[in-house]
């Protein structure tokens, strides 16, 4: 997932509640800059949950509400990992 947010106090906060609400957990944040303009950031996020379960579509639409940018990279199903 990458997303977009304004550059002001609280707006990450504010982003990343929309996950916070629907009790979707973050596994991974990385921050980079944009290409569009000096001191502006994206912000990629690793989540548990598929983009087609309920609290996962919900928290998106929470985040574009809050986002001046939103964007669904892919969605993969949790790798197992055998013993």
């Amino acid at each position: 997932l990458l997303f977009a947010v304004r550059d002001e106090p609280g707006a990450l906060y504010k982003a990343l509640e929309a996950f916070f609400l629907k009790r979707i957990n973050l596994t991974k944040i990385e921050s980079r800059p944009s290409r569009k303009r000096a001191w502006d950031y994206v912000f990629f996020v690793d989540l548990e949950g598929h983009r087609e379960e309920e609290r996962v579509r919900e928290g998106i639409e929470e985040l574009k509400k809050r986002a001046q940018m939103v964007k669904v990279l892919g969605s993969y199903p949790k790798a197992l990992l055998k013993e």
